[in-house]
C-alpha cells in the first residue's frame, strides 16, 4: 500500500473537537486491527463497567470515576453526583468572591497564589498554569512548592518577598499526611509568620473529608476547605477540585475545560475501534512495545506551552500502567517509560541518538 492511500486508510479526524490522529506511520500489518478486535471490544466493555462504578482496584476495593468529574450525572449514584456538583459550584463561588476582594489579605486583594502539593497534585495544575496562562490577563500569578528541596523553597519565597500579604495559599493532599507536601506547608506558615501575617486568613485545603490536613484547616480557621474523593486517583484529579480551583483562581475557564474534556470523553466511548482516538492510541503503543513496554516512548510537542506535558505523561502513564502483575495475578513486570522536552529543542539535544542509536523507542509528535 502506497504511504498516501495507508495515510488516508489510517487517519483518524474528529472536525467537532479539532483533533487529528495520524498513526499511518506505525509499520503494524494489515490484519493487525483484525487480530486485536476480540480485545479491544473487551476493553470497551470493561470500560463500560468502570463508568457504571465496577471495583477497578481490587487490592484497595475502590471505584475509578474521574469521568464522572465531568458529566456528573453519569456517577452511579445521586450521592456522588451532589458531592461533584456542590464541590464545583463551591469552586466557583469561593473563585468569585477572591476575584472580586470579598475574600482578600490584610492589603487588599489576593494577587499571588502558592499552590503546595506534589506528584498528581502539582503536575496537573503546572501543566493547565503553563498551558492555559496568560500573564497579562492572569486574575492571580501561580507558584507552586512540589519539593521538599529547601533551596527550591527558599527559591519561591524570594519571588514572593513583600507580596505574602497578598499572597493565597492553596495546600493539596489527599491523604492529608504527604510527607512532602506538611514540609512545604510548614514552610510556608513560617515565612508567614516572619511576615507578621496571619497565617490562617490565607490558607486553603484541598483534601479528603477527616484527614489530618482537613482537621488542621478546620481546627486552625482556614479560610476554605474543597472536598477531594477516594475514586479519583492523583494522577487522574486535574479536573477535581486539585486542578480546578487553582485554575480558576488563575482566571482560567474551568467551565470549558470541562466541557472540552467531556466531549473527548464522549468520543473515546465509541466502541468502534477504528472511530476511537484512545483506542487507536493504545494499539500503536501495545504494537510499538509488543504489549509488555519493550519500548519508551518519546513526545515531542512543538508547541512552548506544552513543555510540561510529558512530565504530566509521566505520571499519567507510568503510574497507570507500570505494574508487577496483571489483575489475574500473573508476574508481568510491565510498562511504557515516557520522555520529552519540547520537539525543537529535542532536536538540537537528543534526537540523534534516536535517529542513529539504540531502536528501543517510538515517538509521538504533536502539532498545536
Amino acid at each position: 500500500m502506497s504511504t498516501w492511500s495507508r495515510f488516508k486508510r489510517h487517519y483518524y479526524h474528529h472536525a467537532g473537537l479539532g483533533v487529528a490522529l495520524d498513526i499511518s506511520r506505525m509499520p503494524f500489518p494489515d490484519d493487525f486491527f483484525a487480530r486485536l478486535e476480540p480485545q479491544m471490544q473487551s476493553a470497551f466493555a470493561a470500560m463500560q463497567e468502570l463508568e457504571r462504578g465496577a471495583i477497578a482496584n481490587p487490592d484497595e476495593k475502590r471505584m475509578v470515576g474521574h469521568y464522572w468529574l465531568r458529566a456528573p450525572h453519569l456517577a452511579p449514584n445521586p450521592e456522588l453526583t451532589s458531592a461533584i456538583v456542590t464541590t464545583l459550584a463551591e469552586i466557583k463561588a469561593f473563585t468569585a468572591q477572591v476575584h472580586a476582594g470579598e475574600i482578600a489579605g490584610p492589603k487588599g486583594k489576593f494577587q499571588h497564589l502558592l499552590v503546595i502539593g506534589i506528584g498528581g497534585s502539582a503536575l496537573g495544575p503546572q501543566l493547565v498554569n503553563h498551558a492555559l496562562g496568560n500573564p497579562r490577563k492572569d486574575k492571580l500569578a501561580v507558584t507552586f512548592f512540589d519539593n521538599t528541596d529547601p533551596d527550591g523553597i527558599d527559591y519561591v519565597l524570594a519571588t514572593l518577598r513583600k507580596k505574602l500579604a497578598k499572597t493565597l495559599v492553596l495546600v493539596i493532599s489527599k491523604s492529608g499526611g504527604t510527607a512532602e507536601t506538611r514540609n512545604g506547608m510548614l514552610e510556608a506558615i513560617a515565612a508567614f509568620k516572619a511576615d507578621g501575617l496571619d497565617y490562617p486568613k490565607h490558607f486553603v485545603a484541598v483534601t479528603g473529608a477527616g484527614s489530618k490536613l482537613d482537621q488542621t484547616a478546620i481546627t486552625e480557621g482556614w479560610l476554605a476547605r474543597f472536598a477531594m474523593w477516594d475514586w479519583v486517583g492523583g494522577r487522574t484529579s486535574e479536573l477535581s477540585a486539585v486542578g480546578l480551583l487553582p485554575a480558576a483562581l488563575q482566571g482560567i475557564d474551568i467551565q470549558e475545560m470541562l466541557d472540552g474534556a467531556a466531549a473527548m470523553d464522549a468520543a473515546t466511548r465509541v466502541p468502534v475501534t477504528a472511530q476511537n482516538p484512545a483506542a487507536l492510541l493504545a494499539l500503536m503503543w501495545h504494537f510499538a512495545t509488543d504489549g509488555r513496554g519493550t519500548k519508551d516512548m518519546v513526545v515531542l510537542p512543538y508547541k512552548d506551552r506544552l513543555l510540561l506535558f510529558s512530565r504530566y505523561l509521566q505520571q499519567l502513564i507510568m503510574e497507570s500502567i507500570g505494574k508487577e502483575f496483571d489483575l489475574a495475578g500473573n508476574v508481568v513486570n510491565q510498562g511504557i517509560a515516557v520522555y520529552g522536552n519540547k520537539g525543537s529543542t529535542d532536536q538540537h539535544a537528543y534526537v540523534q541518538q534516536l535517529r542513529e542509536g539504540v531502536n528501543n523507542f517510538f515517538v509521538t509528535f504533536i502539532e498545536v
